[in-house]
């Protein structure tokens, strides 16, 4: 397996998925999901360019972080469920979160956001399936929680993140993540001057849907390590 390779491949993929529905493909960025694998993966990553990494598992994310200080073009995003007592050392080491879904996270993650740092970039995370087992908010609470969310000094609340139900039919695909754009569109106009730009939508086996529906982050992990999941570092 070449990363490089793979990494290529998805690029090409997100530029023709962005041109088969009209957009310019420098919309998408592409993040690259390493959990669960080696450094030497991270580094082989770095060397093709890639510069944005997102870890599910707190601990592991943030021994990467201090193991890799020498790239120092790297950006850090945690996309997993988080707990309230593990707030500190995300908002001390981590860019970006895209999975809150509770004030109470939120407004740890601010508090703790060291004033050094620029305010930590944030995603609400929707459970726009309704699944019992999906962690998100709901798109009913979801106004409440952004208007709370974005009077936190410590962060700035850039949009939304899904994780829809698994689906392999392209065109029910879709329809969640049409869903999400719409949920931000009404944020949007809610908040003008809030600076919503964020759909952080799609993965390895959804990756067109959730670009021609306006992904503006897909989370790619299968697609440029390959399935198997390695000891974490």
């Amino acid at each position: 397996m070449c990363i490089a390779e793979n990494i290529a491949k998805v690029r090409q993929q997100i530029q023709t998925a962005a041109i088969n529905c009209g957009r310019n493909p420098a919309e998408v960025q592409l993040l690259a999901v390493s959990k669960t694998k080696p450094l030497a993966a991270i580094h082989q990553a770095y060397a093709a360019g890639q510069r944005h990494f997102g870890e599910n598992y707190v601990q592991e994310g943030v021994d990467k972080i201090q193991a890799s200080q020498d790239l120092s073009e790297c950006h850090w995003h945690f996309i997993g469920p988080l707990q309230s007592n593990k707030t500190r050392v995300v908002a001390e080491h981590f860019d970006w979160v895209h999975s809150i879904e509770r004030i109470k996270i939120a407004e740890r993650l601010s508090a703790q956001r060291p004033a050094h740092l620029p305010p930590l970039q944030v995603c609400l995370q929707v459970n726009i399936s309704g699944e019992n087992s999906k962690a998100g908010v709901s798109l009913a609470a979801l106004p409440e929680l952004a208007s709370r969310v974005l009077d936190l000094p410590g962060l700035q609340l850039r949009g939304l993140m899904c994780i829809p139900a698994p689906c392999q039919d392209p065109q029910l695909q879709r329809q969640p993540f049409l869903q999400l754009a719409q949920a931000l569109q009404q944020l949007q106009q809610a908040h003008p001057a809030a600076g919503l730009d964020t759909l952080s939508m799609g993965m390895s086996e959804d990756l067109d849907a959730a670009i021609s529906a306006g992904a503006t982050w897909v989370r790619i992990g299968t697609a440029i390590f390959g399935a198997r999941a390695y000891p974490s570092p």
